[in-house]
């Protein structure tokens, strides 16, 4: 009785926690309860070029995967969102798309109702009801929230830190997230944004990144992404990481793709396989950190499958998967949704826990953003659960200064919801500025955090 009783109190004191971890096993939710899904095999799952083909492009698409799941509610939703408020055009893999409501009551009612409270759903396949109703885009608001492409020293290749450069290799992704920083540039247009375009031919601006990145030994840290490097045909990434690899001066390199978990299939094709051991492994040769930057913002989202295609990875000679995520409210801005997230990644998929972001100043994503102290009220929440190297960074991309981590900010009028923020390098367009180490760079938090006399005083503003 002595040891059942010890037993029974010290479950007693860990459901005390704020938070208590519990292993939940991966699984892959089963598509078929989609109509339009219901025959598809499991070979067919597992292919890359089938997931490719029957993305959810339209509504069209849409209503012949769903069938009567989803009523006119939520399409009458869904069609002022695009006409008004849609910075990203509808791209989501069969994969991302059966993350969502994925123990819902099959009933169209409770179904749609369940898809619109889904936190996948919420950024993938965001609807009028979801956009902030009095500010929907922030003042400051700007569609190059980050001025990336104030700072290309070639065409796509944005030089912001001093030892790091991000390479845009396409200007596409195997699926479209509403919350895109680069909405200025990724996908397709829609009504409200009319996309800019890369000009240059692939190989040239290719030619021209190789070409700067030696003549600039400063640079040691490639970001490989774009768009996402899942679009860039193998043989021509596998050509250019190659060429990366016999500059001396590059010791990291970096490959962005949101794949690895929207379309992880695609990172199971032998021929990806079998090409990424060439690289890692010639990257190991040379000493060089290979690793691969997912992006995964929910648990629902790791299922088996990119399980495996994290541990491919590994087992072919990268040296981490890592994963970048951006904190969003209705998605992971609670301390349970993080936690359970990380643990996921961590311990059942092989995926670092790295970064969350908080959401850019983009247009119309307001009602994503989480405030500054919010930001670090989670922080906090989320510390002494996961390992310490495995514990994510919740950070904030000051436009003109890079990451900071949500402490580190210089001043802040929580009233009107703006903090200052410094740094301690110049990006590649401040090279002649003298003030640029000594400036305070201004960050705004969403304008419905603040109290009524600040809203007021912001209505004022504009």
């Amino acid at each position: 009785m002595t040891a059942l009783h010890d037993a029974t109190t010290a479950l007693e004191r860990l459901d005390r926690q704020p938070y208590t971890y519990v292993r939940r096993e991966l699984v892959e939710p089963d598509w078929r309860r989609f109509p339009g899904w219901s025959h598809v095999t499991e070979t067919q799952w597992r292919d890359a070029q089938w997931q490719r083909v029957n993305c959810v492009k339209n509504v069209k698409q849409l209503r012949k995967v769903a069938g009567d799941l989803l009523t006119d509610r939520f399409y009458d939703d869904l069609a002022k969102d695009m006409d008004a408020f849609a910075t990203m055009s509808m791209l989501i893999p069969p994969q991302m798309f059966n993350t969502m409501a994925v123990d819902a009551d099959l009933s169209p009612d409770a179904f749609t109702e369940a898809f619109l409270n889904d936190p996948v759903r919420r950024y993938m396949l965001p609807v009028s009801s979801d956009r902030d109703p009095k500010w929907p885009s922030h003042p400051h608001s700007q569609r190059d929230s980050l001025h990336e492409a104030e700072m290309w020293v070639v065409e796509g290749l944005t030089h912001r830190y001093p030892t790091k450069v991000l390479a845009e290799m396409v200007s596409t992704c195997p699926q479209y997230c509403g919350h895109c920083t680069r909405m200025d540039l990724v996908g397709n247009s829609t009504p409200l944004i009319d996309k800019h375009k890369l000009t240059l031919k692939p190989v040239d601006r290719q030619d021209q990144m190789i070409e700067y990145l030696k003549k600039t030994p400063g640079v040691r840290d490639v970001v490989v992404s774009g768009g996402d490097v899942a679009n860039v045909p193998w043989p021509q990434l596998e050509s250019f990481l190659m060429r990366l690899l016999d500059i001396e001066t590059v010791r990291d390199v970096r490959l962005a793709t949101k794949a690895l978990a929207g379309l992880p299939q695609h990172w199971l094709q032998p021929r990806v396989v079998e090409g990424l051991e060439r690289v890692a492994r010639t990257a190991s040769r040379r000493g060089v950190n290979l690793a691969i930057h997912t992006h995964v913002n929910h648990a629902q989202s790791v299922t088996p499958l990119v399980a495996e295609a994290a541990r491919t990875a590994l087992e072919v000679g990268v040296r981490d998967v890592r994963n970048q995520g951006v904190l969003m409210k209705g998605v992971n801005a609670t301390s349970d949704d993080l936690l359970d997230l990380c643990f996921a990644l961590q311990g059942e998929a092989n995926i670092l826990p790295y970064y969350f972001y908080m959401c850019d100043m983009i247009p119309n994503a307001e009602h994503w953003r989480v405030s500054v102290w919010e930001a670090q009220e989670l922080q906090h929440a989320i510390m002494g659960y996961l390992p310490g190297y495995a514990t994510p960074r919740i950070v904030c991309d000051v436009p003109y200064v890079g990451k900071r981590w949500v402490h580190q900010l210089a001043e802040y009028d929580r009233e009107l919801g703006i903090s200052y923020w410094t740094k301690n390098y110049r990006t590649g367009i401040e090279l002649e500025d003298a003030e640029a180490l000594d400036r305070r760079y201004p960050y705004y938090d969403p304008i419905s955090t603040l109290g009524a006399a600040s809203q007021k005083w912001w209505t004022d503003q504009t």
